[in-house]
């Protein structure tokens, strides 16, 4: 499968103010099965030069590369302001971000491509976001901003450039059998308890959180909670007009109780977000669903 496109056209009243948002999914190749999400390509332009403010929901671990307006993100204390290559860890939290018209690529590394990929335990770089340049965890990505941050270079030729340094860096780590256990049980949305994951993936609760803290970024029982979620939130967004009941994840025992996870995960009720514009984030997640299958990247399957 080849790349993807998708494109947004601003509609109805508020057409003059509404950004246009284009996307291009690019499946990677097959050597790097169970490495990344997507490789992904966004091409957003604003109204007489203003920004859109939007907030993304918990994820894996991201890099993105910008040619154009840079953004403005924050993750709770942690913020950046203007940086041409941006990182964040897994996280937990929203990231609220502003930006401009922008040329944009972004790489997600599932936990297999964190392992082979990124020298740093997740745990210490959950709910972080940085200047990908500056940090050590993620300098070695910086060469890419040679090619993907330059206006200049065409869709193939970064593409390209992505593809060629991901060969150069990428490593095999042994515990990557046991990632994947743990990811598929996660993702099945069967497991109601950190010993059911543990049973799911074969192996002792103390190796189970091992192996979240180090790949993962957080315990199993926070992954289990963030994926209960993440369901929820998705199905939400994907279904214009519907309320919080109908999309709610079974596992959740009343409404009470999601209101209190959507509180801890999105730091606001989910009437407060309901009503908040999405002007980028509701057009990436329906063009990723029909491109990739899932919505969002918590979503996606260990390997394809």
């Amino acid at each position: 499968m080849g790349e993807i496109e998708f494109v947004r056209e601003p509609a109805g009243a508020s057409a003059r103010r509404a950004p246009l948002v284009r996307s291009r999914f690019h499946p990677p190749p097959g050597r790097f099965d169970g490495c990344f999400t997507t490789f992904y390509h966004l091409d957003l332009e604003t109204r007489a030069g203003g920004q859109v403010e939007d907030y993304l929901q918990p994820e894996w671990a991201n890099i993105r590369f910008f040619a154009g307006a840079r953004p403005f993100a924050e993750i709770g204390s942690s913020r950046i302001d203007g940086p041409r290559f941006s990182a964040t860890g897994p996280s937990s939290r929203p990231c609220r971000f502003r930006l401009g018209t922008s040329r944009m690529w972004g790489i997600g590394f599932l936990p297999v491509g964190w392992a082979r990929f990124v020298e740093a335990e997740a745990y210490d770089l959950a709910n972080v976001v940085c200047d990908g340049e500056a940090h050590p965890a993620f300098a070695r990505f910086a060469p890419l901003c040679e090619t993907l941050c330059d206006p200049e270079a065409s869709l193939d030729e970064q593409y390209a450039a992505i593809l060629g340094w991901m060969d150069a860096l990428m490593r095999s780590n042994r515990d990557e059998p046991k990632i994947v256990r743990v990811h598929e049980a996660l993702v099945s949305g069967a497991c109601a308890s950190v010993a059911d994951i543990a049973e799911a993936s074969g192996m002792s609760i103390r190796t189970l959180e091992r192996v979240c803290r180090r790949y993962f970024g957080f315990t199993p029982k926070l992954l289990m909670r963030r994926q209960r979620f993440m369901r929820s939130l998705s199905a939400f967004m994907l279904r214009d007009g519907s309320r919080w009941t109908e999309a709610m994840d079974g596992h959740y025992h009343d409404q009470a109780q999601f209101t209190r996870e959507f509180r801890e995960f999105m730091t606001m009720n989910p009437s407060d977000y309901a009503a908040l514009d999405h002007p980028i984030l509701s057009a990436f997640m329906e063009a990723r669903a029909k491109a990739w299958g899932s919505a969002a990247q918590t979503l996606d399957r260990p390997a394809r």
